[in-house]
Formats: C-alpha cells, sequence, structure tokens
C-alpha cells in the first residue's frame, strides 16, 4: 500500500480477469485487431502519399487521420497484450503512466478535431463545389491539421497535471489494462470532485464541440452531405458513442468494468474497423488499390 504521494513510483495493472486459456484468446484476437488496424492505415497512408488521384482535401485528412490511430493504439495496445502474456499483474512506473495517458488524451483530442475538419471539408465539397477548391486550398488544410496536433496536445496538460498531482495513498493497483483517468482518480485520497467537473467540463467541450460541424448545417445540406460520405457518418457515430461513455459522466470512478469495454472500442475495435469503413465504400480508393496491387503483381512477376 502507499503512503503519499512521493512513495507512488509505480502502479500494477490489473488487466483482464480469467484464466490462463482466456488469456491466451483475448492476445490471439486483440493482436490481429491490432496487426490489422496497423496494416489498413500504413496501407491508407502509403496511398495517400503516392497516388496523385488522391492528392485532396479528403485523402490529406483521412491520411492524417491514419496517423493519429495508429499512435493511439500503440500508446495502449502494445502493452496491453504484453500483460496478456504475463502471469499477475503488470507494473508501470508513474513517468510511464503520466506519459501513456498524455499521448492517449492528446491523440485522441486531436483525433476528434481532424474529425470535425473532415465534416467542413465534405459539406463544403458536397454543397458549395464551386468554391470548394478556393475554401479548401491546400494552405488551409495544412493548417488545420498542424491547429488539430497543437490544439490536443496543449488542451490536455492541464487534466494530467491535475490528476498526477494528486496523492495516491489507497492503493497502487489499477483496475484497468492501462493508465486510466478514472482509475487514478480512484485511487487518490485527495478530494477530487471539483478536478473531475472541470474535466467533465472539458470533454463536453471536445466531443460537443467536434460534433457541431457534424450535426449543425442546414437540413438539406447535411443529409445531402451524409448521403455521400455515410463513411465519415459510421465512425462519428461509434466513436462518439464510445468516448462519451468514457468521458461525459462527472464522476469519473463510476462504471469501471463498463469502462474496460469501452476502452476496447476506442483502443482495438474502432482502429480495426475504420480503414474497412473509409475505404470499401469510397470507389476512388478502391480504384486506386486495386491499381497498386496489379502493378506489384506485375513487377513480381516480371
Amino acid at each position: 500500500m502507499l503512503k503519499n504521494y512521493s512513495s507512488t513510483i509505480e502502479f500494477y495493472l490489473l488487466g483482464f480477469p480469467g484464466s490462463k486459456e482466456l488469456h491466451n484468446i483475448l492476445f490471439a484476437t486483440f493482436f490481429f485487431f491490432y496487426s490489422v488496424s496497423l496494416i489498413g492505415n500504413m496501407v491508407i497512408i502509403f496511398m495517400v502519399c503516392i497516388d496523385k488521384r488522391l492528392q485532396s482535401p479528403m485523402y490529406f485528412f483521412l491520411g492524417h487521420l491514419s496517423v493519429l490511430e495508429m499512435l493511439t493504439t500503440t500508446v495502449t495496445v502494445p502493452l496491453m497484450l504484453w500483460g496478456l502474456l504475463l502471469p499477475g499483474m503488470q507494473a508501470i512506473s508513474l513517468t510511464a503512466c503520466c506519459v501513456q495517458l498524455y499521448l492517449y488524451l492528446s491523440l485522441g483530442t486531436s483525433e476528434f478535431i481532424l474529425f470535425a475538419a473532415m465534416a467542413v471539408d465534405r459539406y463544403v465539397a458536397v454543397c458549395n463545389p464551386l468554391r470548394y477548391t478556393i475554401i479548401m486550398n491546400s494552405h488551409t488544410c495544412l493548417w488545420v491539421v498542424i491547429v488539430s496536433w497543437v490544439f490536443g496536445f496543449l488542451f490536455e496538460i492541464w487534466p494530467i497535471y491535475a490528476t498526477f498531482h494528486l496523492r495516491f495513498c489507497k492503493s497502487n493497483v489499477l483496475n484497468h489494462f492501462y493508465c486510466d483517468q478514472g482509475q487514478l482518480f480512484k485511487l487518490s485520497c485527495d478530494h477530487s470532485l471539483f478536478t473531475e467537473f472541470i474535466l467533465f467540463l472539458m470533454a463536453i467541450f471536445v466531443l460537443f464541440g467536434s460534433l457541431i460541424p457534424t450535426i449543425m448545417p442546414s437540413g438539406s445540406g447535411r443529409w445531402k452531405a451524409f448521403s455521400t460520405c455515410a463513411s465519415h457518418f459510421t465512425c462519428v457515430v461509434i466513436g462518439y458513442s464510445s468516448c462519451l461513455f468514457l468521458f461525459v459522466k462527472p464522476n469519473q470512478t463510476q462504471a469501471t468494468e463498463y469502462n474496460r469495454v469501452a476502452s476496447l472500442m476506442v483502443l482495438v475495435v474502432n482502429p480495426f474497423l475504420n480503414p474497412f469503413i473509409f475505404t470499401l465504400r469510397n470507389d476512388k480508393f478502391t480504384e486506386v488499390f486495386r491499381d497498386a496491387v496489379k502493378s506489384c503483381y506485375g513487377l513480381l512477376r516480371a
């Protein structure tokens, strides 16, 4: 047991309950999901970079979204997989826990800002096509991406500062597979209700603020855009529903078991599905990918 803040040098991740056989099944499943997610996102990035047919704002944003998803999953999933292979609880230092949580929250915030930018891009493309190239020019797109990254990493500085200046005196065991913020509050012996409420308001600001560009345009324009970009809407529904459950609640220590399931949706299932959702319904990307496969096959046969 921990006595005070200064003695908190490491935590122990409880991970997943169950037998060794169950852990092996979970490892195989999550490793498959993680590998497919990495490969799918790398294919998207590669295709966007090399093919001129994909040199447009939509695919520029999609490439950066793939980078963010790869980084977000890599921050947490390898540690989770390693924990499934090892018996007992897994130790993680206080510094590593702080860095992991900061990167996870920052990358996730940047991803939501980018989702909002993609919604605006699709709305302008569908509802104002004559001015599309003027509004969504390369300079604007570059600044949108820079702002999304910078905002995400600056916005999460205070939440991390507030979280890790608590005194963790109840235990050093986190009932999760990564450094979950709610679990850290649960281990604190400080009165953290005010901090949790501020974090609740910040989560509302990020999630609902980034959702406004998707749901606020005029009814006819919104549905016209949705009809041509159902993939974006699908990812928004899946991603936002999971994150709303995780972060938009005044008391961060509630619903521990449900948080583990929601975290798996955000970190494993969503990144696995998103490359398929964004590409399989996209005729241009499918054409580019098919041509690339044919070219590779031709080179192998030569």
